[in-house]
């Protein structure tokens, strides 16, 4: 604990390289997402929304590194609460992006999975099937 001033720099920059990764690919992933379910909508906006989320991702992860900054200038109060705060925000805040984006857009699960060729799902037809007479 004693070059813990010496540390500091170094563990607020590895908490905002952690927040661009995190973040960043929530953030493609949503974009992503946006890109094949309005088509029209993203080309149009398109610009407006790589520029929303660059700046989203860079403020989340600039303020979870000059947090977590913050957290570390006492040596004698560790594990500070900012810091422990700040984490479990930084690391719960892309998984439950994640979450919610996959519930509004009606995608089942947690981790985005690709259907391999052939294999996508048909939307089921109610009443299509006709009986025979």
């Amino acid at each position: 604990m004693v070059h813990l001033t010496a540390f500091r720099v170094g563990i607020a920059a590895c908490a905002v390289i952690s927040g661009l990764v995190l973040n960043g690919l929530t953030a493609w992933w949503l974009v992503r997402m946006v890109s094949r379910s309005a088509p029209p909508l993203y080309r149009e906006y398109r610009i407006w929304a790589m520029s929303v989320s660059v700046v989203i991702v860079l403020v989340t992860a600039g303020a979870g590194g000059y947090l977590t900054y913050l957290g570390l200038r006492d040596p004698r109060r560790l594990p500070d609460a900012l810091s422990v705060i700040v984490a479990v925000v930084m690391i719960g805040l892309p998984i439950a992006v994640s979450i919610a984006a996959r519930r509004l857009a009606g995608i089942g699960g947690i981790i985005p999975v690709e259907e391999p060729p052939g294999k996508e799902r048909a939307p089921h037809r109610r009443g299509s099937l006709k009986t025979r007479t």
